[in-house]
C-alpha cells in the first residue's frame, strides 16, 4: 500500500486555526519538494474558490461512488451532509511529479490518512492560541452564521482533544514563527 519513497505531509487543525495560511507559506518556501494535494468536497465553493485548485467540488452521489470504489485515501463527513476526502489519484499524481503531497485536512481525516500511510507520513497539528482567538478568526471570515460559528467552535474543542495523536503540535500564535517551525519539521522529515 505504501512505499518508503512516497512520503506525505499532513497539516491538520480545527477550522480557523491557520492551517491553510501555513500550507500556502510552505508551498512558497518549498516549491521543488512539495505539491498541494487537492481534496474533494461536497460543500459549495466559497467566493474566490476555483474547482480543481482549492478543492474538487462534487456531488454527494459522486463522492459516495468514490467511497464505494475505494478511490479515496481517506474521507470524512466533516459537517452534516458535507463530505471531504483525499483522492488516491491526487497522491499518485504528485508522487509521479517526484514531489511530496502536502495535505491541508481536517483532524479526523488527518488521523485516518495517517493510519493508511503510517510509515511514510508526517502528521502536524496546528493549534490555535485559544478558543477565543479561534472564534475571532472564524467571525472575521464573514462566512459564518451564529449557528455555524457555534458548530465550528464545538467541533474545534472536540478536534483539539486529538492533537496528542499527531507527530508534532505547532502553536499558531504568530504566523511567521509557526511557518518557520513547520518548515523545519518538514525539511528534517524529507531528508530522513
Amino acid at each position: 500500500m505504501e512505499s518508503s519513497r512516497n512520503k506525505l505531509i499532513i497539516i491538520a487543525a480545527p477550522s480557523g486555526a491557520g492551517k491553510t495560511s501555513i500550507v500556502r507559506c510552505l508551498l512558497e518556501r518549498l516549491p521543488e519538494q512539495l505539491a498541494f494535494s487537492v481534496s474533494c468536497t461536497t460543500r459549495s465553493p466559497r467566493p474566490g474558490e476555483t474547482d480543481g485548485k482549492e478543492y474538487h467540488f462534487t456531488t454527494v452521489e459522486s463522492f459516495e461512488s468514490k467511497i464505494a470504489k475505494d478511490e479515496l485515501a481517506e474521507w470524512e463527513m466533516v459537517y452534516f451532509g458535507k463530505y471531504y476526502g483525499t483522492p488516491v489519484s491526487e497522491l499518485e499524481r504528485i508522487w509521479q511529479l517526484g514531489k511530496t503531497p502536502l495535505l491541508d485536512i481536517d483532524v479526523k481525516g488527518g488521523l485516518n490518512i495517517r493510519k493508511r500511510y503510517p510509515e511514510s507520513s508526517l502528521a502536524i497539528f496546528i493549534d490555535p492560541p485559544s478558543l477565543t482567538e479561534l472564534s475571532r478568526r472564524l467571525h472575521a471570515r464573514g462566512t459564518e452564521t451564529p449557528e455555524s460559528l457555534d458548530a465550528r467552535l464545538n467541533k474545534a474543542t472536540y478536534e483539539m482533544s486529538f492533537k496528542g495523536e499527531f507527530d508534532h503540535v505547532i502553536l499558531n500564535d504568530e504566523l511567521d514563527k509557526a511557518c518557520n517551525e513547520t518548515e523545519k519539521l518538514i525539511r528534517n522529515f524529507l531528508q530522513a
